[in-house]
């Protein structure tokens, strides 16, 4: 068969245009982090196009001969600078109207970080990337606040049965941090000592003795994760109620 379907269509294979895009299926990044005890989410401005000058989660076009992760890493990195952070696929998205103009299917991936490990630089077809509060986000572009959303749900989803404070907090940790990063993911205020008590009783963190530097208030103890169980809990899941 030649480069025509049987319908008489043209067919582009990855071996004759390598770096041509699908112009029908695109990536968009749902990331997440924590600071000042706000949740945030991390956001790019479009340079060019039709969405010139608006804000959205960092995404784009994917190549012919790209795999969907290799696609989502490329377009995370050279939109924000952000690499080398592990993207989970969440969900396909295509209502027939998501997009102006054509019919386009998005892929969304997810991935919490610390974003004090990472120095954002926009490029691409992005003229500026930035982090904001949940709370205080821009209206976006197409359909991303519905994509946020999804997002948003799924991460409080995943936080009642999986140990997520390891990809968002410091090596070492307060207390008082780990409540207020479980408050800012649910929207709610939780009891102090029924949550310690409840933490503590899972036996996920180990106390550091040691505690706060430099700060003004009563220095507070510092803990840290126990990988080993961690992990058994990231695999076996558990389901952590308030």
């Amino acid at each position: 068969m030649d480069s025509k379907t049987k319908t008489g269509q043209n067919f582009i294979s990855e071996t004759q245009y390598p770096d041509k895009i699908i112009e029908a299926l695109s990536i968009d990044c749902v990331i997440f982090s924590f600071k000042n005890s706000h949740l945030q989410i991390l956001l790019v401005k479009h340079g060019e196009g039709i969405g010139k000058g608006k804000w959205a989660l960092p995404g784009g076009w994917i190549k012919y001969n790209e795999h969907l992760d290799s696609a989502a890493y490329r377009l995370l990195e050279h939109l924000t600078g952000v690499k080398d952070v592990y993207l989970e696929q969440l969900q396909a998205f295509g209502n027939t109207d998501r997009y102006p103009g054509k019919r386009v299917i998005t892929i969304a991936f997810f991935a919490l970080i610390q974003s004090e490990n990472y120095e954002l630089h926009p490029g691409f077809t992005a003229a500026d990337a930035k982090w904001f509060d949940i709370q205080q986000l821009p209206d976006l572009l197409y359909d991303h606040n519905r994509i946020l959303r999804f997002g948003y749900e799924y991460l409080k989803l995943k936080v009642r049965h999986e140990p997520i404070g390891f990809n968002l907090l410091p090596e070492k940790f307060t207390l008082l941090q780990l409540q207020e990063l479980y408050e800012a993911i649910l929207e709610v205020k939780l009891d102090k000592p029924n949550f310690r008590r409840k933490i503590m009783k899972m036996n996920l963190i180990i106390d550091c003795k040691e505690k706060q530097q430099n700060v003004s208030h009563r220095a507070a103890n510092l803990y840290r994760f126990d990988e080993s169980v961690y992990n058994r809990l990231k695999k076996e899941g558990f389901n952590f109620e308030f």
